[in-house]
């Protein structure tokens, strides 16, 4: 961008101080985004009756919608940044809430909620408000011992668990409690607090097991890899093999027609069928950059709200891209979780944005003195 030094517009301060190999390195997502929607999205239109680039046209915007948000979000303050999370938070806990009388139940479970034209997931939308927001909580008591900091947050987590374990989403659980169990530990979380608390999870990941019949079926898959229900990580493991070190070429893969979901949850696999294993570790590449960039942006900031909540997002948007990449790859059962600014879907695409913006405005410079 050809914009001065001396630019003292909005976006001449944004451009001059926001994270531009972040920003570059999510450019490059958005770009992987768009090539792979291309390659998956008209085959699962055809499979679902509709036109056939009704689904790529639908992903070209919701990706268009997401980058356009994600730039007016990272020239917000940090204190914008609070008032959003806080007022999207709300907004999303309540429409989570909702799911659980009015949502779409899909497979049994109860995530969206559908409007006039499209319907969304608001869960998607918990985790980057619920990392700003917690954060805020856990900053406010290092400047006033006597604020509840931590016990208001852990019972923010208690509530959405709640309404995580009813929808069900055991794997939006999991990320949301990693994202809490991060910004504790990098809070000061003492080494025995942090046995305790990995216990726990292990208890709760029992506890997952023996509830949800779903989470049992997906654990049996995993075990069990050529029972009657392990078909689509069968299909997706064939088509990295069939991907070989260079692939079939963009458009090519013949596995994605067999994939029911192969621009969703196994866009990963489309991508290991078309563009082979030196392309296609890029991706992993490019999204492990993302996360230590991040950490390297933390370590040099003083503020602990900016520490903290730029944490809480490293995380979830970290440990989602690696969910989905593994499951694909059979590394873990499989989750339904999408990968971020890849696969198919507005809520994910919409959410992913959300949670980039924050971090790249939390971390761009500022001058000495300015509030944050």
């Amino acid at each position: 961008m050809a914009i001065a030094r001396t630019d003292t517009s909005r976006l001449g301060r944004w451009w001059w101080t926001v994270d531009h190999a972040t920003l570059s390195a999510v450019g490059v997502l958005f770009g992987f985004g768009y090539v792979l929607a291309m390659a998956a999205a008209p085959e699962a239109a055809h499979r679902l009756g509709d036109p056939r680039y009704h689904l790529l046209a639908k992903q070209v915007l919701f990706l268009a919608s997401g980058l356009a948000l994600m730039m007016v979000i990272s020239m917000l303050s940090p204190r914008q940044v609070r008032r959003l999370a806080l007022a999207g938070g709300v907004m999303a806990l309540l429409l989570t809430a909702a799911t659980l009388a009015v949502g779409m139940e899909i497979l049994g479970a109860r995530r969206w909620i559908r409007f006039p034209g499209f319907a969304v997931q608001p869960s998607e939308f918990l985790k980057p408000c619920f990392a700003v927001v917690t954060a805020w909580l856990l900053a406010e008591r290092r400047r006033n011992p006597r604020f509840p900091g931590a016990g208001i947050a852990l019972v923010l987590y208690g509530f959405i668990m709640v309404l995580l374990k009813e929808q069900p989403d055991v794997g939006m659980a999991v990320v949301i409690t990693a994202v809490l169990f991060v910004q504790l530990f990098v809070d000061g979380l003492s080494i025995g607090l942090v046995v305790t608390a990995l216990l726990g999870m292990l208890a709760l990941a029992v506890g997952a097991y023996l509830t949800f019949h779903h989470v049992r079926m997906r654990v049996a898959e995993f075990l069990h890899p050529h029972g009657p229900d392990t078909y689509q990580i069968r299909i997706a493991l064939k088509a990295f093999g069939h991907g070989g070190l260079l692939g079939r070429g963009l458009g090519e893969g013949r596995m994605k027609d067999l994939l029911p979901d192969a621009h969703a949850d196994f866009i990963f696999a489309v991508a290991g069928e078309e563009m082979g294993l030196v392309f296609t570790a890029l991706i992993p590449l490019v999204y492990g950059f993302i996360v230590l960039r991040g950490i390297w942006r933390m370590v040099a900031e003083t503020d602990p709200f900016t520490v903290l909540a730029g944490t809480g997002l490293i995380a979830s948007f970290g440990l989602q891209a690696f969910v989905n990449m593994a499951s694909a790859m059979k590394m873990i059962p499989t989750k339904g979780m999408t990968l971020p600014f890849i696969s198919y879907g507005g809520s994910s695409a919409i959410a992913s944005a959300l949670e980039m913006g924050m971090l790249l405005a939390l971390t761009r410079r500022r001058a000495r003195g300015d509030a944050p």
